[in-house]
């Protein structure tokens, strides 16, 4: 039974999840947490435009808070609202505003689209980045494009742990185009990163057959 509950509260957290990107990805949406608490459910939201996310006066929060609480089920969900600081620095909201400029100046800028958004997430200071735009572009025929710079593991700790991923898909006259960015924030420290101190005293060591011939 226990497991069941377990299970249960996991599925209900991704819809939570699912259906708040789907609502707010146009507000600037990242990514949300959800916490038990004693008074009910907390709900955190991260997004670089909080003020469409809470909406006049509030009344966006308050009709989120309805449907969290009628169709999802949860138990007095408090919504709290958390600024996205270095929007560039998050893949989620790179991925859409991506997708979006796709969608406003056509496939046929890829290109260009793909470098600016690569050179502003490495000007924020990201380690190493990754844009993939997949789909027919620009020909008839599906494929991928691959933008990248500075160093992103594939593999290993750091590539599971660190690398944050966001993805979006957009509905285009072409077809479908999906967005996939990757990103190793700044601050990560790698574990092959070797650091040399300084002011640590070198003592220099003489031959030994030298030594043993001058003490003869």
């Amino acid at each position: 039974m226990i497991e069941r509950k377990f299970i249960e509260d996991k599925v209900k957290e991704h819809k939570v999840k699912e259906w708040l990107k789907k609502e707010l990805i146009d507000m600037g949406y990242s990514h949300c947490e959800l916490e038990k608490t004693p008074l009910g459910t907390k709900v955190t939201i991260y997004s670089f435009k909080p003020g469409m996310v809470v909406g006049r006066g509030g009344e966006n929060i308050a009709r989120i808070s309805q449907i969290l609480e009628e169709e999802f089920k949860l138990e007095s969900p408090h919504i709290e609202v958390k600024e996205v600081e270095v929007p560039e620095l998050d893949p989620v909201i790179m991925a859409n505003r991506i997708a979006k400029q796709l969608a406003n100046y056509g496939v046929t800028k890829f290109k260009a689209i793909g470098h600016r958004n690569l050179q502003r997430i490495m000007e924020a200071g990201a380690i190493g980045a990754e844009i993939i735009i997949s789909g027919k572009v620009p020909s008839a025929r599906a494929k991928s494009w691959r933008f990248y710079s500075g160093y992103l593991p594939k593999c290993g700790e750091v590539a599971k742990n660190e690398v944050r991923e966001g993805f979006k898909a957009e509905k285009l006259k072409i077809g479908v185009v999906g967005v996939t960015v990757r990103i190793l924030p700044p601050g990560v420290v790698m574990p092959d990163r070797v650091e040399i101190k300084e002011g640590i005293g070198v003592e220099e060591v003489g031959d030994q057959e030298d030594e043993e011939g001058g003490a003869s």
